[in-house]
């Protein structure tokens, strides 16, 4: 059993989570390990990642050289997992551990992927509108129903892995990767506990360009709704042709009305510029691939074997 956790500015949170986590993997597994990547924190949490993997043997530590997101982190992390099995949680006691048991039950059953769906999330009314937001734009790139009910608590063979091994972008979505890996995805309701240590590093403009980096990222979702308004305007603009024609030829006499002849510019016009936005955005991200800017960096490693 191999357990990631991506950890930002949470010091004061895993020194408790690794307590609570310790006895249920030792009830679960004969072999296992927890893997913190510490994605570029201000605060003192490399620290605490390196006192913990000086002192057990079965948690080693990453450090990447600046803050790079937590799907990027946990990219790091499953990367360098050993173990047959890979569980995802946050830093911050939310997600239950001795919760695990139910993804590895559901895990059991014969699922490849299985995630921890909250009961009731406890983040706020904003927080809890952008993480739906998000997971609709999730859907739209997964193409598949379970998106609906993902969240960071997680569990899946380590086998997956290998339909993204060479996976280079810096845009990284950890559930639209595991979908290139299978189609077998469950979920389980567990408990979703209150943040008491610390605060959310996720705000609702950060989940919002999450999900806008998702839709464009690993979705033709936009595109194809240009090309459809792009279509719809033609239509119209066919329709409203064959009225002026039928109204020359009938009346004798051109359609009057300024208004109408500059709202007509200002739809198609509209049209234009969106369907040029998201052209735009595709090749901005056709750009980024092209300079090959890494996932992720490494300034280094701790663990017990290391520090001896």
């Amino acid at each position: 059993m191999s357990v990631v956790v991506p950890v930002y500015n949470s010091e004061g949170s895993l020194r408790p989570l690794v307590e609570r986590l310790e006895p249920v993997l030792r009830a679960i597994a004969t072999d296992f390990e927890l893997i913190l990547v510490n994605d570029g924190s201000r605060d003192g949490s490399w620290t605490v990642v390196a006192d913990l993997a000086a002192q057990k043997p079965w948690i080693q530590g990453f450090d990447l050289m600046r803050n790079y997101g937590q799907h990027n982190a946990l990219l790091c992390g499953i990367r360098a997992a050993r173990h047959g099995h890979v569980v995802t949680l946050d830093d911050d006691l939310q997600h239950p551990p001795e919760e695990i048991p139910k993804l590895l039950a559901e895990l059991a059953r014969g699922f490849d992927v299985v995630y921890g769906t909250p009961a009731q999330e406890s983040h706020g009314l904003f927080r809890d509108l952008a993480s739906q937001v998000t997971k609709l734009a999730l859907q739209k790139s997964m193409g598949a129903a379970t998106a609906r009910r993902l969240s960071a608590f997680r569990a899946f063979r380590t086998d997956v892995r290998d339909a993204f091994v060479d996976y280079r972008n810096q845009y990284v979505s950890i559930d639209v990767l595991l979908t290139w890996g299978t189609t077998r995805f469950s979920s389980v309701v567990v408990r979703h506990d209150p943040r008491t240590i610390g605060q959310s590093n996720y705000t609702l403009r950060k989940l919002m360009t999450h999900a806008l980096n998702m839709v464009t990222g690993f979705s033709t979702a936009p595109l194809q709704l240009a090309s459809i308004v792009g279509f719809v305007c033609t239509l119209l603009g066919v329709a409203i042709l064959v009225y002026v024609l039928w109204t020359k030829i009938v009346h004798g006499s051109p359609v009057e009305g300024f208004t109408f002849l500059a709202s007509m510019v200002a739809l198609f016009s509209g049209a234009q510029l969106f369907a040029l936005g998201v052209l735009g955005e595709y090749l901005a991200r056709m750009h980024f691939r092209m300079m090959d800017r890494p996932t992720y960096a490494v300034r280094g490693s701790a663990s017990e074997r290391e520090a001896r």
